[in-house]
């Protein structure tokens, strides 16, 4: 799952990204609030924790700028400013949730992923398409009840896949969610590790659409 972070404080900035590295996530960090605007643009996150008191471009102007050009990201503010006033003029300015610094990560985490499910339209924790369970918060996977070990790279491919059932994803879009910036990426690692996972699961479990991209069902095709 690969989320914006923008922050200008170096060392929160630096304690958030280790933070939710270490909770699977990928992580792309940026310092003030032109380059926060650019890249929520980009469509290429699943989620951002956007602080207010940014440089160059208020935090509360990036999320007006990016509601008004349509853009429906899951966004998280993180900020210093405490008041009720400040809370209620975030949420109705296009804020997801709202957390007041310090934030606990853990936390943190719980309530990015509870954002990009309820953005994907899913209701419970835990992930579930055609025998495969997926959980995001302990990265584990099952498959008929029973544990299957995947690498990293499968386990944040499938999560997209799972996240997007019933949807299309081109390799491109799936690239996005497995690599933040400076990673490099492989010409063939998508079908690699769908090639991987159709092993472990199910064959049938991803589908190819041919000159598009892959896709999961929920049930078994007929």
């Amino acid at each position: 799952m690969r989320i914006l972070l923008v922050e200008d404080d170096p060392l929160l900035g630096d304690g958030l990204r280790a933070g939710l590295r270490q909770q699977g996530f990928q992580v792309d960090w940026v310092r003030d609030g032109l380059a926060g605007e650019r890249e929520l643009r980009s469509g290429a996150y699943t989620a951002a924790v956007l602080d207010l008191g940014l440089p160059g471009l208020d935090g509360m102007e990036v999320l007006r700028q990016t509601r008004a050009a349509g853009g429906h990201l899951p966004v998280l503010v993180l900020t210093a400013r405490d008041a009720i006033d400040d809370r209620v003029r975030g949420l109705d300015g296009g804020a997801d949730d709202y957390v007041v610094k310090p934030v606990d990560l853990h936390e943190l985490g719980a309530r990015l992923r509870a954002l990009v499910r309820r953005a994907h339209g899913q209701v419970q924790e835990q992930l579930q398409a055609q025998g495969v369970a997926l959980d995001p918060a302990a990265r584990t996977v099952t498959l008929d009840g029973e544990p299957v070990a995947l690498s990293m790279r499968e386990f944040d491919l499938l999560q997209a896949l799972m996240l997007g059932a019933g949807r299309v994803l081109s390799r491109e879009q799936l690239e996005q969610s497995l690599y933040s910036w400076g990673q490099e990426v492989e010409s063939n690692a998508v079908e690699v590790h769908i090639h991987h996972l159709r092993k472990k699961l199910r064959p049938e479990l991803i589908t190819t659409v041919r000159g598009v991209g892959y896709t999961i069902t929920r049930t078994p095709p007929a």
